[in-house]
């Protein structure tokens, strides 16, 4: 998919969480308690950042590939697959697991 429909399908999917709020203009993220918990980078790409338990289940699931942005490994992301670019109400419950992830770490 092109980098503009994955962002709409990610601001779509964002749209149906009062937990979530769409920041960033170049590259969109989502952060709560101080901490981001998804991203969208320069290539299309979206990543969610997962608790270990959660990582180990979406691995089982889609296979988890580690996510890049700038260059860099995101430590604790997943790369989402195309296939949960057809599934937005599964993609919002990895994202609202990435929310609940965040929550639970201390505030930054």
């Amino acid at each position: 998919m092109k980098r503009e429909e994955v962002l709409e399908l990610y601001r779509n999917v964002i749209a149906k969480n009062s937990n979530f709020e769409l920041k960033g203009k170049s590259m969109p993220y989502t952060s709560a308690n101080g901490h981001m918990f998804s991203q969208l980078n320069k290539d299309g790409e979206l990543g969610i950042r997962l608790s270990k338990t959660d990582t180990s289940a979406f691995d089982t699931k889609y296979g988890a590939k580690p996510f890049t942005s700038y260059g860099a490994v995101m430590k604790e992301y997943v790369l989402v697959p195309e296939v949960l670019f057809t599934e937005p109400d599964t993609l919002g419950f990895y994202l609202q697991k990435g929310y609940e992830y965040v929550m639970s770490l201390p505030p930054k």
